[in-house]
């Protein structure tokens, strides 16, 4: 009797595995903006000490020339510096007359306190005199069009740039014509000029600070 004949199994798949999934990330929490603080009252403070301080002496207020060493280190860390940031942080705002306004002025109170300590050195009193009222000139031209900008600002900032640039243009006119009493004018322009840059400051850091209006601007 022949053997029975046993028919192989058929081969079996294996069983699937299963890979489990990962795990859903938490919901995140919209994005918010991180709100910028207002750069502006840093920047008229920076500008209206150090114009103050210089002011001083154009003015023939303060008439020794000694002190006057004390412009330099305002002019580079304060006006110019801190002045310079303000324009960044600006910058960053979306704000182009501030950013123009506050970094232009940065550099001019650096370039200013350079140009004291190590190109007038080297030029003889009538030479210093003519390079100097040139800079300014330079200066004014920019400020008057920085003023036409200015007129759709409030009250305040119109006055600011209108008296800037008188600044600017009766100190220019003084180093030219070599006339002292030109200059003082500027110097006193520059006082006024000044407390408009301070005012403001004021009015707005308050504002910020307070969380309502402290001091018209017009």
């Amino acid at each position: 009797m022949p053997s029975p004949t046993l028919a192989a199994p058929a081969p079996q798949a294996p069983p699937a595995t299963t890979v489990p999934a990962p795990p859903a990330p938490a919901p995140q929490a919209p994005a918010t903006a991180a709100r910028l603080a207002n750069p502006g009252p840093l920047g008229l403070a920076a500008f209206a000490l150090t114009t103050f301080v210089l002011s001083l002496f154009n003015s023939g207020l303060v008439s020794d020339a000694a002190l006057s060493a004390v412009v330099l280190p305002l002019a580079l860390f304060y006006g110019g510096l801190a002045q310079f940031v303000a324009g960044v942080l600006e910058f960053r705002r979306g704000n182009t007359f501030g950013t123009t306004a506050f970094v232009s002025y940065g550099a001019f109170w650096m370039a200013f306190a350079g140009y004291v300590k190590f190109v007038v050195p080297t030029l003889p009193a009538d030479q210093a005199h003519i390079a100097t009222g040139w800079f300014l000139v330079a200066w004014f031209v920019f400020t008057a069009y920085m003023s036409v900008a200015a007129m759709k600002l409030d009250l305040a900032h119109r006055l600011l740039f209108a008296v800037l640039a008188l600044t600017f243009l009766f100190l220019a006119l003084g180093d030219l014509s070599q006339v002292a009493a030109l200059g003082h004018v500027g110097g006193w322009l520059g006082l006024l000029c000044a407390g408009i840059a301070w005012y403001i400051s004021f009015a707005v850091v308050t504002e910020e600070t307070w969380g309502r209006k402290v001091l018209p601007l017009g």
